[in-house]
């Protein structure tokens, strides 16, 4: 069996190679990650800041429960109070993942008597994220992020 020498080029060849991969692998992970950001919250966090001590407490004397599920092709949202259900008027809705707006959609929701409905596609198994912005009878701003969870 004939055995070649290792020599220092070789050695040079294979920290060469290795440290392409790693650049490669972070490189293609980092044009992913740019490529899928949302964008910005808002273009003034300190205007936004300022109202919003006043807002959450208004939000929170609503007393409002908000849960939301997935049934086949219909997404069902419910907003409770101590009373019973809310109908509160649905300003915006967008229904996506938390790590990209590749896959968002907007529900059309229609109130059914006790809770709201829309039709919505097949959703993949996993965590989605229900933007909700509403307002309350008496025009209190309402805003949550629901979590649904659909399963495989």
């Amino acid at each position: 069996m004939m055995t070649r020498e290792l020599t220092g080029w070789h050695v040079l060849a294979i920290f060469g190679s290795a440290f392409a991969v790693i650049i490669g692998v972070n490189l293609t992970l980092a044009f992913q990650a740019v490529a899928t950001f949302p964008g910005l919250e808002t273009r003034n966090s300190y205007v936004v800041s300022q109202a919003f001590e006043a807002d959450r407490a208004a939000q929170e004397a609503l007393g409002w429960e908000v849960s939301a599920d997935v049934a086949g092709t219909e997404l069902h949202l419910l907003i409770d109070d101590d009373i019973g259900p809310v109908v509160a008027h649905i300003k915006s809705a967008t229904l996506g993942r938390a790590t990209h707006v590749g896959e968002d959609i907007t529900p059309v929701f229609r109130h059914d008597g006790v809770r709201f409905v829309a039709d919505i596609p097949v959703l993949g198994a996993g965590n989605w994220n229900l933007r909700l912005a509403a307002e309350a009878p008496d025009g209190t701003a309402f805003r949550q992020r629901v979590i649904v969870r659909v399963a495989p």
